[in-house]
């Protein structure tokens, strides 16, 4: 994973932890709620693990109780091992596999934006996610601003806020940064979106993005 991949994710992490007035925040909280951030990926990928294992497990005994109860060792002599049986794929265990999958991937994501964010080597993704935040401080106003005047047809105050914040972040990063091409920056939210929210989600976020970069150009 890219550091700015993993400072991007930390953003949405420290975004959604907000819990008063972004201009009421100093640097120092910041960074602060990033500790607590990493320490909650840690732990969710920790119980999410454990989730995993724990259907792994069961997994394991259904197969075993399977061999054991098929009419082929059924039929062979107690005193001899089972031998293996064709296993079908039912859509259950196809189902659970995918939620292991999924789980794993999620769990593994967490655990290097930690390991990043920790190693004093990495310490730019702290930095890079820092950044977000003060720019976001500095221009809370402008930014929310332009959500609102591009969410056609959408009430600000009943967006969801995974996708007010993950608009947040990229905007932040398009007019105020500067220094990632914008096709970075948009398809990273995109992925946000849909890692978090929904896929109408990332179709709605990647429209007021094509318009910000169009703002951008005017400005410039």
């Amino acid at each position: 994973m890219q550091a700015r991949t993993a400072a991007r994710e930390l953003a949405l992490i420290l975004f959604s932890q907000f819990d008063r007035e972004i201009s009421q925040y100093k640097t120092k909280e910041f960074e602060d709620i990033i500790l607590k951030s990493v320490r909650t990926l840690t732990n969710n990928a920790t119980e999410d693990l454990k989730v995993a294992v724990g259907h792994l497990i069961e997994m394991k005994e259904f197969i075993d109780d399977y061999e054991a109860n098929h009419q082929t060792n059924l039929e062979r002599p107690l005193t001899v091992s089972n031998v293996p049986v064709p296993l079908p794929m039912t859509s259950d265990m196809s189902g659970r596999i995918d939620e292991m999958i999924n789980v794993a991937e999620k769990a593994f994501v967490a655990l290097e934006i930690a390991e990043m964010t920790t190693l004093e080597e990495k310490s730019n993704v702290k930095d890079f996610t820092l950044k977000i935040a003060e720019e976001y401080k500095t221009h809370n106003a402008e930014i929310d601003g332009y959500i609102k005047e591009y969410a056609i047809g959408w009430d600000f105050s009943r967006l969801v806020k995974m996708d007010k914040d993950i608009l947040r972040i990229a905007i932040a990063e398009l007019l105020y940064l500067q220094d990632t091409p914008h096709k970075v920056v948009i398809d990273e939210a995109i992925e946000l979106a849909k890692k978090y929210s929904t896929e109408d989600s990332a179709s709605f976020i990647n429209g007021i993005l094509a318009k910000i970069v169009e703002l951008k150009k005017q400005l410039n």
